[in-house]
């Protein structure tokens, strides 16, 4: 019995010790124990919340599908789980948590331990972040995009023709967008015309409208979409596209603000701001004939050019975590972030496809991930292979990976069916399990990869 107080003081020194939140409950989600890292987070000691049931001290958003309940019911571990809680105060908490069934000697439940960490801080410090490398929808660390963000607001003011050039899904529409916003226009409409979708033979009736009877169909009148932009801005995605039957059309518009519509005999004013993108060099289109050098610089009385997303890395990271939070608000899920091994991935990845591509890349992760951070296994194939051929080009000739070799098949299809358990992938192997862990080291490979 002694033995037994000694131990138990012994484990409550330890859990006083502790940084994250520790509590215990019985069968019927009775608050059993309560460490002093739980009181700091929730505002609550520990006289007042054992006893009570812990929906009772937590609050949690997550108290109607209770984890602690699913636990005990499957056996299942929750690891960091997002979560919120209401404080003492009546303040929402960030909280991560993890769950694991509590036994007795004969392997009867006892109850549950769940801890948990208070993400308050890392909330504060990404709404800083957020602050200072964002605007508009924008995010950038990148030292070339900060120079464009010092002068985006003078450029907004204006009421000068924009053109943006860069390459593909690199955010010219973005840009366009937050041009928009912060003008004086921002209360007008915002109308994108897209050169490389809109039919040539219908450019003129979509962009100027028609008037009844200007052709067959036109049964009548039909208002055009520079007049839907009037008094707001017009925006004119990939102008590189159009013929040059189609650019004279545009001459009139950018010159003197006025055009006529379809059929009909008079001009009409267009109180507009055009800002124009493209992801071609339109310079060397003009020199090439096939850009009209007098369109060209009525587009480019403001030009700049976006950087591709190789040339700014450092933002991958911050555009990984923009991503994640809005994929977890527009599909209601709750995943945390990336592991390491992905972030070093896609910060290896060129990213042909720019931001859109790692966007999508996102996206694929949160419809195959079913836990909370998004891991190897959840990215693409397609970049995964590239990822592999990558490395094989800085191996030897004659390494292990770049021969493909039969053993490094069977390690990775053992793996894969034991879900990164290392000894039941030795057991299958035939080998044991100090031999394995040399082959994975010798192989590159990472079994937490393989965890469900």
């Amino acid at each position: 019995m002694e033995e037994q107080k000694e131990n138990l003081k012994f484990f409550k020194v330890i859990l006083s010790s502790i940084a994250d939140g520790v509590f215990t409950v019985d069968n019927k989600k009775i608050i059993t124990s309560f460490n002093r890292a739980a009181e700091k987070i929730t505002g609550i000691p520990a006289s007042k919340a054992i006893g009570k049931h812990c929906s009772e001290v937590f609050h949690s958003d997550i108290c109607e599908n209770c984890i602690l309940q699913e636990t005990m019911q499957t056996g299942a571990e929750a690891i960091d789980r997002p979560v919120n809680i209401i404080n003492s105060r009546g303040d929402k908490i960030p909280i991560s948590i993890s769950t694991a069934i509590l036994r007795d000697e004969k392997g009867a439940i006892l109850g549950a331990v769940e801890t948990f960490r208070d993400l308050s801080a890392l909330e504060h410090l990404r709404k800083e972040l957020d602050k200072k490398y964002s605007v508009e929808d924008i995010i950038s660390k990148s030292p070339k995009i900060h120079k464009l963000f010092a002068i985006l607001p003078d450029i907004a003011e204006s009421d000068s023709t924009v053109l943006i050039q860069g390459p593909s899904g690199s955010g010219k529409e973005l840009f366009a967008r937050a041009i928009h916003n912060l003008s004086p226009r921002n209360n007008g409409a915002y109308v994108i015309i897209n050169c490389g979708t809109l039919p040539h033979q219908l450019f003129e009736s979509e962009l100027f409208g028609y008037k009844r009877g200007a052709f067959t169909d036109a049964k009548q009148d039909k208002a055009g979409k520079l007049a839907a932009a009037e008094g707001g801005t017009v925006f004119f995605d990939e102008i590189g596209e159009l013929p040059l039957s189609t650019q004279v059309k545009l001459l009139r518009l950018l010159q003197q603000r006025e055009y006529e519509p379809l059929g009909g005999t008079l001009p009409q004013k267009a109180d507009l701001r055009i800002v124009a993108a493209t992801n071609r060099d339109l310079k060397k289109l003009v020199e090439e004939g096939k850009f009209r050098e007098d369109l060209y610089f009525r587009f480019a009385v403001v030009k700049f050019e976006l950087p591709s997303l190789k040339e700014r890395r450092e933002d991958i990271p911050y555009l990984v975590d923009h991503f994640i939070r809005r994929f977890n608000a527009r599909k209601g899920r709750k995943i945390i972030s990336v592991s390491p091994d992905v972030m070093s991935i896609l910060m290896r990845h060129d990213f042909p496809g720019n931001i859109r591509e790692l966007e999508n890349i996102i996206e694929y992760g949160f419809v195959v991930c079913k836990g909370s951070i998004i891991q190897k296994e959840h990215l693409p194939a397609e970049l995964l292979h590239h990822f592999q051929e990558d490395q094989e080009k800085l191996l030897p000739t004659g390494s292990p990976i770049a021969e493909k070799t039969e053993e490094f098949t069977r390690i990775m299809a053992a793996l894969k069916n034991s879900d990164g358990a290392l000894s039941k992938a030795a057991d299958e192997l035939g080998i044991h399990r100090t031999t394995l862990w040399r082959k994975l080291k010798r192989y590159g490979i990472d079994p937490q990869s393989f965890n469900q």
